[in-house]
């Protein structure tokens, strides 16, 4: 039976043409568009040439796969026409994504996203993963991940080193300080990396928070010990609260900032231990918090997006994020994998103007997994004919 989701929010808006002074053209208006019936989202075409209005949500029938949302951006350099929909315009905003060391996780993802609505990219790279990420780079590794709706490439503007852990130099241990992994790498400490980004650019209207630890994850939490928890606090929570204090006073009034969280934060999965539900949960909390505090003294927005499982390189350390990804298939209302490009367009739109009125929520991207009461897959549901979908 086909369920149907009424149009959402249209409205035809008319972009003039930018010539770009920049070596290099980048994105610009974005705007968010779902077609489940459609071809397949994996190739990102040019807004400028939708020829009628796309609605922000579209009918779907169970019996098909849904497609991959995307997002479609109009290049600067476009040929002047009129764009139906509703835009997802970043552009003259600055963004500081930490936590991005390769090309397949949520960090960059969002990187992606706010790039094709033509914000500017900063990112923190952990220090130990700087240089293949930048050497990857370099070469050209990421440049099939880098290609956004209008063909052009995401450019980053600069690659911070950032150890989130530590909030000054004085917090680091001489062994970290001597360590091979950090050599030849300077001023990484959160406030040394708010720092630098002040003297190169001024300010941000962005701060994306997209990286945890538990160095003890596979340990039910009986057996965690109390360092292996405060340190899945420390990098996975706490971080978040040490970026904030130390990039606000370079955000600018209006600006928004985003974090990434788990479900474990409130239902039980088990093997997603060590700390780490704790600490989603911290993150949760402190995310109301946040966006309280921020909110009346810096006028900045802040909230978290809840992302459903992704075969991210990160993720497998767990174990089974490949058992993880067929529960959410077999038990989600929306039975289909999500994509990193569905938590990226997300996150565009939540750092946008659209979404001047949300903060301190937890947003649910996870095909509505966190819905769930029981799994639905189980034998005892068996005579309840419950719809499947095709995956």
């Amino acid at each position: 039976m086909a369920a149907t989701v009424a149009s959402g929010l249209q409205m035809a808006t008319v972009r003039p043409c930018i010539s770009s002074s920049h070596m290099v053209v980048k994105a610009g208006a974005a705007i968010l568009g779902t077609d489940f019936k459609g071809a397949s989202g994996s190739k990102l075409t040019s807004a400028c040439h939708i020829p009628s209005i796309q609605p922000i949500w579209r009918s779907f029938t169970s019996s098909v796969k849904p497609s991959k949302i995307v997002t479609e951006a109009m290049s600067e350099s476009s040929e002047c026409r009129t764009v139906s929909g509703l835009p997802i315009d970043l552009r003259g905003k600055r963004a500081f994504i930490a936590g991005v060391a390769d090309d397949n996780g949520y960090g960059w993802a969002i990187a992606k996203s706010l790039a094709a609505a033509g914000a500017e990219i900063l990112v923190g790279t952990w220090v130990p993963a700087l240089n293949i990420f930048e050497t990857s780079l370099r070469r050209g590794k990421f440049d099939e991940s880098r290609v956004l709706p209008d063909g052009s490439l995401m450019e980053i503007t600069k690659v911070y080193p950032l150890d989130a852990v530590y909030d000054n130099p004085e917090d680091v241990p001489e062994d970290v300080k001597t360590n091979k992994r950090y050599a030849g790498s300077s001023n990484w400490t959160v406030q040394q990396a708010a720092e630098s980004v002040k003297q190169d650019f001024g300010s941000i209207d962005i701060l994306v928070h997209s990286l945890a630890n538990g160095p003890e994850v596979i340990k039910p939490l009986l057996e965690t010990s109390r360092k292996g928890y405060l340190a899945a606090l420390s990098a996975s929570s706490y971080s978040y609260v040490s970026l904030l204090q130390n990039f606000i006073p370079i955000m600018n009034p209006g600006g928004s900032s985003i974090s990434l969280t788990y479900i474990a934060s409130e239902r039980i999965i088990p093997g997603y231990g060590g700390g780490m539900s704790s600490a989603k949960a911290a993150l949760e909390s402190d995310t109301r918090v946040l966006a309280f505090e921020a909110g009346r003294k810096h006028k900045i927005r802040v909230n978290t997006i809840s992302a459903g499982p992704l075969r991210s390189r990160a993720a497998k350390a767990i174990g089974f994020i490949d058992t993880m990804i067929e529960y959410s298939i077999a038990n989600a209302p929306l039975q289909k994998e999500l994509s990193a490009d569905e938590v990226g367009n997300t996150a565009a739109f939540l750092v946008s103007p659209l979404a001047s009125a949300i903060t301190g929520a937890v947003i649910y991207v996870d095909n509505g997994l966190n819905a769930m009461g029981v799994g639905v897959d189980s034998p005892i549901f068996k005579d309840l004919n419950i719809p499947t979908g095709k995956h």
